[in-house]
Formats: C-alpha cells, sequence, structure tokens
C-alpha cells in the first residue's frame, strides 16, 4: 500500500489516501448524491465528481498548498495516446510488409512533465500565512507588568536571602 494525494477539481490538494502500489495515473471521485429524497418514478441522479485521486507523487518540497496541474496531465495522456495509435500503425505496418527484424518501429513514450505540481497559493496568501503577528497593545503591556513584577520579586527574593544570612551568623 503507499499514500497517494487527493485533489479537488481545481487540482488543489484536499488530504491524502491510501491505494495499492500499483495506482498510477489520475483517477476521478464522486460524491453520492443523497437518494432519499427521490421517489422510484424519478430518474435516479448522477454523482458529482468531486476531485481527483492522483498516483503522480509531490516532488516539489515545500509547496504550502500544492495545486495539481490538470491541463497538463491531460496533454500528457492526449501525448501518450497519439505515440500508441502511431506505434501500432508503424507496427501494422511493418507486419504487412514481411516482418524484416531490422526495420521493426519501437515505442518510444513521451516523457511525463516535471511540472505537474506548483503552489497553489498566491505570494500574498502565503505573505499572510507566514506573517509574524504583532503582539497586542494591551499584550505588550501585560507582559511588561508582568516582567516588572518578576523583577520586583527577585530583588525581594535577594533582600531576604541577605537577611537570612546575616541572622544565621549572628547567632
Amino acid at each position: 500500500m503507499k499514500v497517494v494525494p487527493k485533489v479537488n477539481t481545481d487540482g488543489l490538494y484536499l488530504e491524502d489516501e491510501l491505494v495499492d502500489d500499483a495506482f498510477s495515473g489520475v483517477v476521478p471521485f464522486y460524491a453520492q448524491p443523497d437518494n432519499t429524497d427521490q421517489d422510484a418514478d424519478t430518474e435516479p441522479t448522477t454523482p458529482e465528481l468531486v476531485g481527483y485521486t492522483v498516483g503522480v507523487p509531490i516532488t516539489t518540497p515545500g509547496l504550502f498548498k500544492p495545486q495539481f496541474n490538470l491541463a497538463a496531465w491531460r496533454a500528457y495522456e492526449s501525448a501518450v495516446y497519439e505515440a500508441q495509435e502511431a506505434y501500432i500503425a508503424a507496427l501494422n505496418d511493418w507486419q504487412s510488409k514481411g516482418r524484416a527484424e531490422e526495420e521493426q518501429p519501437l515505442y518510444v513514450a513521451p516523457k511525463q512533465p516535471d511540472n505537474l505540481w506548483t503552489e497553489g497559493l498566491t505570494p500574498e496568501q502565503i505573505a499572510e500565512l507566514t506573517k509574524q503577528p504583532e503582539p497586542q497593545p494591551k499584550l505588550r503591556e501585560e507582559l511588561t507588568n508582568t516582567q516588572i513584577a518578576m523583577a520586583d520579586m527577585y530583588e525581594q527574593m535577594l533582600a531576604m536571602q541577605a537577611e537570612l544570612k546575616a541572622l544565621k551568623e549572628g547567632r
């Protein structure tokens, strides 16, 4: 078993899902409609596309909100399909010409794009997420007062220690 990401219909990461090790590619998943309101005479409602289970690992570290490029994936799938069709046509042509060993066509799969996972947040959204909150004036004042009170208590403790030491020496 392995963990793969699930994305919404815009490609934004939702959660991880545990799948079989052989899982690959991109597979849609659907929300099941609530059929309790339907009469027996009405047509059943079709499930609504909610997102995709993606068998392509997130290879770019440090993304705040990973987004899978569904358009690039569809283009890649289309290129794979076209390459397969071209190979089948070439292989059929080769077989019809008598199968000369040195001329046998080879299937060459298109390279999978590297940029399938990108950042789903804008730079402004990332800046908002990563900025340090400013302490509120009241909290700052309370912190200052607490530090002053602790300093006073420390001075009192030192004075009490000195007084105790003097009492012990004066016995």
